[in-house]
This record gives structure tokens, C-alpha cells and sequence, in this order.
């Protein structure tokens, strides 16, 4: 073989070993990062040190990838974390379609759940890394140490503590898909139907509405807390006029109505809003004893391009 077949052929393998692998490093660090742009940026840049690895340098490559992707993923949350302060209103994560496959897997769905990744923004970068590598992915604390170039009993110390924290904020995910898919379809056909009685009769009584304009659209930029304010909202916003001046302010053309649909999104039934063939926001909730507890509603434009 010539040399240059003997480099081509070099190349080939290593777009193969990192095509093999990028699934997991997407994975890792989106649950890192709660945003899907700021991830494939991150694989991205993993690609470029990747192909700079001289030949037989790396002898584990997924322990490498892992590594990289994870430490390019702190560093990229710890500046993230700094802009998230001033940001406009309420910060939700990046809405992600998924497929069947990711909503049949409880773990996976799981650690992927809007209302988890809320919970996780409250960690130290170091914390989250540690809890996404420990108790989704399963990295033994030896392996994580690592990954991140610290003492053992450190990482351990930093997943007793990420740990604790998680169990004391997570919501109670204690509803079947099924009945969840269900609460969702009745929830949109009352507030389709301007039925206030009906939707109040989905909601709990201390419901809360968590919105992400980021200030590009108009969108209430603080918690909305009871079931009265939060059902009368959702009413207002789905009127025929509330919908209009919403697309309106989105720069859709007059007369282009919009749908809505149940879909899977971040491993749940979700209800995904389109006009002129884009999505313009995503509502999701959190299902308690058969009524809604939580409504997050993602409208931030910038935030649609993966749903």
C-alpha cells in the first residue's frame, strides 16, 4: 500500500471510530450543557482534537472522546452559567425531539426530562458532569476521576452531594406515558376549546407555568404560580387574538393559522406548536396524581431548532 492509501485509509478509520462514539458524546454533553446547539459545538470541537491525535497515541478512543467531550463541556457551562444570569426572564433548557426508543428506556428518558434538566441547572458544572457520567451513563468513580484528572474521594464526595441534591428537587415522575399522553391531549383540547372549567379541572391547585421568551417574543418573565392565574393565561394565549398578535410579533404572514400536536420531546408526550412549516414553541408538563403540576412553555425562537 502507498503511503497516501496508507494515510486515507488512516482517515477513514478515524471518522469511523468517531461516527461509532459521537452518539454518547451528543448524550453526555447535552445533559451538561441543557442546550442542543452548545452541544454539537462541543462534539464538534472533540472532532478537531480527535484528528489532531497522532497515530497510536490513543489507546482507548471512547475513554478519550469521553474525556474530552466532558472537560470541552464544563468549561463551555462554567462561561454559559455566567450569560444564564442576565438572561431575560426564566432560562429552560433546549427542547430535543426523541424518538420511541428514548421514551421506552426510563433511564434514558429520564435524564433527559425537561423538568430533570431544570433540576441539574442547579448544580456546579463539576456536579453535573459528575452526576451525568455516575447515574446516567454509569462511569465507576474511578473512571470519572479520570475523566476530569481529580482524586477519587473527591469525585466520589462531588456525586454524594450532586446525588442529594437531585433527590430533593426532582419532581415525581409517578404517571404512566399512557395516562400522561392523555392528560396532555385533554389539556390542549381545553385550552383549544376555551374551556376555563375543564382545563381547571386538569390543573393542580398550586400548578406553576415556567415560560423562555429570552426576550425575543413576549412571554410572562416570571413564575406564574396557581391554577386560576395559570388557567386563565393559558386561555388568553390560545384565543384566536392571542394567537394572531403572537404570530404576528414571530413575522408570520396574516392568515397562516397554527397546529398543534402531541409529540415526543426530551423522552415525554409534549405538545409541539407549528406555523408556516416551523415550530414556534413547546409546552411540556409534569403529570402529579393525574393533573398538571408544572407547565413549561419554550418560545424563545432561537431555542426550536432541534424539535
Amino acid at each position: 500500500m502507498s503511503h497516501y492509501g496508507g494515510v486515507a485509509r488512516l482517515e477513514v478509520m478515524r471518522v469511523e471510530t468517531f461516527l461509532e462514539h459521537r452518539e454518547i458524546l451528543v448524550g453526555v454533553a447535552y445533559r451538561i450543557l441543557g442546550s442542543a446547539v452548545d452541544a454539537e459545538d462541543i462534539v464538534q470541537e472533540a472532532w478537531v482534537r480527535w484528528s489532531e491525535v497522532a497515530e497510536g497515541e490513543v489507546l482507548d478512543a471512547r475513554a478519550f472522546l469521553v474525556r474530552v467531550t466532558t472537560n470541552l463541556a464544563i468549561d463551555r457551562l462554567r462561561r454559559l452559567k455566567v450569560r444564564r444570569e442576565s438572561y431575560v426572564g426564566d432560562w429552560l433548557p433546549e427542547p430535543v425531539s426523541t424518538g420511541p426508543e428514548v421514551a421506552e428506556s426510563a433511564e434514558l428518558a429520564d435524564s433527559v426530562e425537561l423538568a430533570m434538566l431544570v433540576v441539574l441547572e442547579t448544580l456546579s458544572p463539576l456536579e453535573r458532569a459528575v452526576f451525568v457520567l455516575r447515574e446516567v451513563f454509569g462511569y465507576s468513580h474511578a473512571e470519572i476521576a479520570e475523566v476530569l484528572g481529580r482524586a477519587e474521594p473527591a469525585v466520589r464526595q462531588l456525586a454524594r452531594r450532586a446525588r442529594e441534591h437531585v433527590r430533593e428537587r426532582r419532581p415525581r415522575f409517578d404517571v404512566d406515558r399512557r395516562e400522561r399522553r392523555e392528560v396532555t391531549e385533554r389539556f390542549i383540547g381545553a385550552c383549544a376549546g376555551g374551556d376555563l372549567s375543564g382545563l381547571m379541572e386538569l390543573l393542580a391547585k398550586d400548578v406553576t407555568l415556567v415560560s423562555d421568551g429570552g426576550g425575543k417574543v413576549r412571554a410572562p418573565r416570571r413564575m406564574l404560580v396557581g391554577a386560576d392565574h395559570v388557567g386563565r393565561f393559558l386561555l388568553a394565549i390560545a384565543s384566536k387574538s392571542g394567537v394572531e398578535s403572537y404570530l404576528a410579533r414571530l413575522g408570520v404572514p396574516d392568515g397562516v393559522w397554527f397546529e398543534a400536536e402531541v409529540s415526543d420531546v426530551n423522552g415525554a408526550p409534549a405538545l409541539v406548536f407549528t406555523a408556516a412549516g416551523s415550530v414556534f414553541a413547546v409546552m411540556s408538563l409534569v403529570v402529579v396524581d393525574g393533573r398538571v403540576a408544572t407547565v413549561y412553555l419554550m418560545a424563545n425562537p432561537e431555542k426550536m431548532s432541534h424539535v
